[in-house]
């Protein structure tokens, strides 16, 4: 007799619902674990694009291949989308590609260049001005509605919107997921491969110890099975520090994929601290001053792409057209597993399965030189209801110098931002490492990026 355990009617929320790419990917995940199945609620604004991913989700559920069946619905209000839910999964964009535009090419006039402009810099704090706003709507609709469920939030910047989460909802059951520490999972499977030949490693099998926060996170332990990987990464970084890494990409123009980097500036930061940046080269480099995004010249030369939001909007094109396809049956959603790990948690968390990973989540102790209650990213373990960080330890001294900044920033942002405190966001814009401008210069950049997002934030 067979002892696995099925769930068959587990409930989630999808907020952000309509999304053309996200959604798809989760859609995917679920028909692919037979141990799960139930209903899934899509609520967006835009409730022509929950409807189409209904149809999607229904269709996808329908083939005799996928062993996970799903209800997909399309839920009119927050209220509907979150009563009864077990879990809440978040995956918004806060605006449009006009405020993007913005958020990423405004402070260009004052010599301020931007990878991606979604966590830090100049674009992501202004980024954060709109979506604490709707993170606050979000947590008192689930504290009303569904105050139980676990929330598992995939939007940018993503310690701020956990922490909006916590502020409003104390009791929350949130955390923050990211796929960036996945990336140095499997760099660190390729130095295996270069260094040793040992081929074929999964990067669950690569264990680490992860602190830090989102986008700019650490590695100061990692192990495969009984190897330390501290020498065989180290190997790794002198034998490509100096042109970069591009393994598969290596034939190809690589300038012309506007999510590519040869892992330059990762291994320029290994060489400086001797620990492991744990993140992609685009969201690094907004960490720190200027460093390798003194202008588009030197990011080219660290071999990293800037995003163009002109980009995005021509993808946004191309998504739009694959929804069409998709609902109308021209075309199927892939059945191949994506690599986010939303669908094992929620396995964990319904009790199938323990499991431990890198989240976002309030510290609770788990990095001790960081301040209690800011959410930082360690690895935490997942079981039945239930997720405790993995103590993680002190961040070395010359990064927390580094990383405190941002942590203090990202609070004081959430902070100012519910209290409308002009004046204060103004101080916390000009203390980023990226706004290496005068003042008088520095509040202009502000009100204009500011007047060009006060549709979704009035200050």
């Amino acid at each position: 007799m067979s002892t696995e355990t099925v769930k068959r009617d587990v409930r989630i929320a999808y907020i952000g619902g309509g999304s053309r790419g996200w959604a798809w990917g989760l859609m995917a995940d679920l028909a692919m674990e037979k141990s799960l199945g139930g209903t899934v609620r899509l609520y967006d604004i835009d409730k022509a694009a929950a409807e189409q991913n209904a149809l999607i989700g229904n269709r996808l559920s329908a083939r005799e291949e996928a062993v996970g069946k799903w209800a997909y619905e399309v839920a009119d209000s927050l209220q509907e989308a979150l009563e009864g839910s077990h879990f809440v999964v978040i995956s918004i964009l806060p605006g449009t590609f006009d405020e993007m535009d913005s958020d990423v090419h405004a402070p260009e006039k004052y010599g301020i260049y931007q990878s991606v402009g979604d966590t830090v810099g100049p674009g992501g704090m202004i980024r954060a001005l709109r979506t604490i706003p709707m993170f606050e709507e979000i947590a008192r609709a689930i504290r009303a509605f569904a105050p139980d469920a676990w929330v598992i939030n995939y939007t940018n910047p993503m310690s701020v919107c956990v922490r909006t989460l916590y502020e409003v909802f104390p009791q929350i059951k949130a955390i923050g997921c990211c796929h960036e520490v996945f990336g140095t999972q499997k760099l660190l499977a390729l130095a295996l491969k270069e260094i040793c030949g040992i081929d074929g490693v999964d990067r669950q099998e690569i264990r680490t110890n992860v602190l830090g926060i989102n986008h700019f996170t650490w590695i100061d332990r990692a192990s495969f099975y009984d190897r330390d990987l501290f020498p065989v990464y180290e190997e790794f970084v002198e034998r490509y520090a100096a042109e970069g890494y591009l393994g598969e990409k290596a034939d190809k123009n690589w300038m012309n994929d506007h999510f590519a980097s040869a892992e330059m500036v990762k291994m320029d930061l290994f060489r400086r601290y001797g620990v492991i940046a744990a993140a992609g080269d685009r969201h690094l480099a907004e960490f720190v001053p200027g460093w390798y995004l003194k202008d588009p010249e030197t990011a080219a030369a660290w071999k990293f792409s800037l995003t163009p939001v002109s980009w995005r909007r021509e993808d946004l094109q191309r998504r739009l057209e694959k929804s069409r396809r998709l609902a109308a049956g021209e075309e199927e959603v892939a059945l191949e597993k994506t690599g986010e790990e939303g669908v094992l948690l929620i396995r964990a968390l319904l009790g199938l399965g323990d499991m431990v990973t890198n989240v976002n989540i309030p510290n609770q102790g788990q990095i001790g030189n960081l301040p209690m209650g800011a959410v930082v990213e360690t690895n935490a373990w997942f079981g039945r209801d239930q997720v405790r960080p993995v103590y993680a330890g002190n961040l070395p001294d010359d990064i927390w110098h580094l990383v405190i900044r941002h942590v203090t920033n990202q609070e004081g942002v959430v902070k100012a931002c519910m209290k409308k405190d002009r004046k204060m966001l103004f101080n916390i814009f000009m203390n980023d490492p990226l706004v290496r401008i005068s003042p008088k210069e520095g509040k202009e950049l502000f009100d204009t990026m500011i007047k060009n997002t006060e549709k979704y934030c009035v200050l």
